[in-house]
């Protein structure tokens, strides 16, 4: 029996994709590049991470694929309809990135509540003193509101570890949530009016483009904190960098973003309140190997065909 083709479009950990050369021909290859080209029209496989778009276009070209499998949460970049309408099945790593986000939500947080610089040098006693008091925090977490906006896997994880910090925890979501873990269901604009942090871990359907825009963000309170590490494009950037102007003691801290890799034109990019980051927040070691696996639910949908 032949051994499917298989083209792998971003880096995959080594061990996963050694597994897969193990079973498939592979073809390690960019969407665009002439090698992917070469291969599109044969693949019967497709894995994909973040910046491959499969589109009606794409699967034009590829009349032999009979699954696409995305190492990763989202399906933003994946038109599932047009794979339906063709047979092709898609597979991905929905809980792979749960703890990694939810760390990184905290690192962020932590590192500007409480920045900690070590000492490099011995210090007299008055400095020593001058240090301990310029150093201090002006807020400790358990007296903040956190604001969740999107109570799935990653947003119920943020509340159950910001409620173990002692914070006072409000979330909204567009679903029914049974198991609240000790936060508050509360209506979007209560939450953005009440929060002192409000962090964002919304899905990526249609309806969520600009969710965060000048009505919502002018809803916040003056020294707001706003996260967000779900998707760029839930944010209207141009009206958030109005609101940073206007409210010189707010702060956004921003891990994804609409266009990436950000260039000299972004709105936020400069300002002294906003922080930006490269789309870091699943970088462990851990959770890309979980997001690499998804090759095993690629050969899967292969073998049982």
């Amino acid at each position: 029996m032949a051994r499917p083709l298989l083209i792998v479009t971003e880096p995959l950990p080594e061990e996963p994709l050694a597994w897969l050369r193990e079973r498939c021909d592979v073809v390690c290859a960019g969407a665009g590049t002439p090698k992917f080209e070469q291969s599109i029209g044969r693949a019967q496989g497709l894995v994909v991470r973040t910046y491959t778009t499969v589109d009606d276009v794409l699967l034009g070209r590829a009349p032999a694929l009979r699954v696409v499998g995305r190492a990763g949460v989202g399906l933003d970049n994946i038109d599932q309809a047009a794979c339906q309408a063709r047979g092709i099945e898609v597979v991905h790593t929905p809980d792979a990135n749960t703890s990694a986000v939810a760390e990184y939500v905290f690192a962020l947080l932590l590192r500007r509540l409480r920045p900690i610089e070590p000492l490099s040098r011995p210090i007299a006693l008055p400095e020593w003193e001058a240090c301990r008091t310029t150093r201090g925090a002006a807020r400790e977490f358990n007296e903040l509101t956190i604001g969740i906006v999107g109570f799935g896997r990653i947003g119920s994880r943020v509340g159950r570890i910001a409620r173990a910090f002692g914070a006072r925890v409000l979330f909204n979501d567009l679903r029914h949530i049974a198991q609240t873990h000790d936060c508050e269901a509360a209506s979007l604009e209560a939450l953005l009016s009440t929060s002192d942090v409000v962090t964002v871990h919304v899905d990526g359907r249609a309806s969520n483009r600009d969710f965060f825009n000048a009505p919502r963000f002018a809803l916040l309170r003056d020294d707001a904190w706003f996260l967000n590490t779900s998707r760029g494009f839930v944010v209207d950037e141009s009206a958030l960098a109005e609101w940073l102007h206007a409210h010189p003691h707010g702060l956004a801290m921003l891990d994804v973003h609409r266009t990436e890799p950000i260039d000299a034109r972004h709105s936020l990019l400069g300002l002294p309140n906003a922080e930006l980051f490269p789309h870091a927040a699943a970088a462990t070691r851990s959770a890309r190997l979980r997001m690499g696996w998804v090759v095993r639910e690629v050969w899967n949908a292969l073998a049982n065909e």
